[in-house]
């Protein structure tokens, strides 16, 4: 028990002894540093803020969707007789991709090859009928003017009535002549009218080839051979359609720009596209715009146009569109590692030429991933701290140490 005493004594007064060595030593401290003796400075790392080319970017996803897709309809109705395309098949513009079979429409045009027939020979009987009373007409006028003449020259060698017959004569002829004239005029006419109607109806059954209205791929097909195609123009019938056509050497992606970016989107400016899928970039442009902010999202609706002559992309794939929106030629810049953000307010951490810590305001600019402009606040070649900032007081003396920032940012 004495010994157990004896030990809780000595540890006592070992701690006695420490806490007046720690005293000495720290009024030792204070000595020196009152005596002017400097301490040991920290070390910091630095990089310069420098001039250099600076442009904020917009990254937005969407799908690729073809230029132009269409159900592609029978103009009549018609039995599918030929089918040429299936899924997959890649036609050019107006190429043949199926043929109806209309027998009613034959049988109409048949109609009208006959009726055009027919009244060309009656035209050609018109003719030869008015070429008769015309021949007939001149011969009574010159007989009535050769009697009319001699009658008048010389009165009472002919008599009144023979002249008077003869007039008749002539006048009876010129009317068959306008009568011969009228029924060719209408046998004409009738033959336009024939030839319209044939016209017409080769129309329609020219509709019984369908036709590609612009090169591109089929995406989907509805019919098979013999189906019976309805006319896709009447409404109160559910037509089917033939097949589903898509163009594919050039895609729409559309993009929902957010409103605080609107002022900085134009048409034609470029536009990189990231295909993750394929691991490819593709360029292309903003096509158009809708000029204005849906008031749900807050966002407008923006086109960008890509071209796809090799056919690599495809209908539906993921894509992700990267606008330029600001580019400086030669910003001030520092990296983002640098700048201490607090609500609206942001500063960075300044080493002085005196190598001393001083915490200073800035205004920012355009930035990016890495770097931030500073419009003001900083100046050319100034050095700001990138290392740990936490533990750093205004005024504190440092040793600056410039840092490599491409090892910097590996590191973290």
């Amino acid at each position: 028990m004495h010994s157990s005493r004896n030990q809780a004594v000595g540890i006592v007064a070992l701690a006695i002894v420490a806490i007046a060595s720690a005293g000495m030593a720290a009024c030792s401290r204070r000595g020196r540093a009152e005596a002017g003796e400097t301490a040991e400075a920290v070390s910091v790392g630095v990089t310069r803020a420098i001039r250099m080319p600076l442009e904020r970017q917009l990254t937005l996803s969407s799908e690729l969707v073809p230029f132009q897709e269409i159900d592609v309809y029978a103009k009549e109705s018609g039995y599918v007789r030929d089918l040429k395309v299936d899924y997959g098949t890649r036609v050019t513009q107006g190429q043949l991709m199926a043929v109806l079979e209309i027998p009613e429409l034959q049988a109409q045009l048949e109609q009208d090859k006959a009726a055009i027939k027919n009244m060309t020979e009656q035209i050609t009987h018109a003719e030869k009928e008015l070429n008769r009373v015309e021949a007939q007409h001149k011969v009574a006028h010159l007989q009535y003017d050769r009697l009319r003449t001699v009658s008048e020259s010389k009165p009472g060698l002919v008599a009144q009535q023979e002249v008077d017959d003869w007039e008749g004569k002539d006048l009876a002829s010129e009317a068959q002549v306008e009568g011969s004239k009228s029924a060719l005029q209408s046998a004409q006419s009738e033959l336009a009218a024939a030839e319209a109607r044939l016209v017409h109806d080769q129309v329609l059954a020219d509709y019984s080839r369908i036709t590609a209205p612009f090169a591109g791929v089929v995406t989907e097909r509805y019919a098979n051979l013999g189906t019976l195609m309805q006319a896709g123009t009447s409404s109160s019938t559910q037509a089917m359609p033939l097949v589903k056509l898509s163009q594919d050497d050039l895609f729409r992606l559309v993009i929902p720009v957010p409103e605080s970016d609107v002022p900085n989107i134009h048409v034609g400016d470029p536009v990189s596209v990231r295909i993750p899928s394929l691991n490819k970039t593709f360029p292309g442009k903003v096509a158009r715009l809708s000029a204005d902010v849906k008031a749900d999202t807050r966002t407008m609706h923006t086109e960008v146009d890509v071209p796809n002559p090799n056919r690599v992309l495809i209908e539906g794939m993921y894509a992700e569109a990267t606008l330029r929106l600001e580019r400086k030629a030669a910003a001030l810049a520092v990296p983002l590692q640098a700048i201490d953000r607090q609500g609206d307010r942001a500063s960075v951490v300044v080493v002085t030429p005196a190598n001393k810590i001083e915490e200073r305001a800035v205004t920012l600019g355009v930035q990016n991933a890495g770097y931030a402009e500073l419009l003001a606040g900083l100046t050319d070649g100034e050095q700001v701290v990138v290392s740990d900032r936490g533990a750093l007081k205004p005024g504190e003396l440092v040793r600056p140490k410039t840092v490599d920032l491409m090892n910097y940012e590996g590191r973290n």
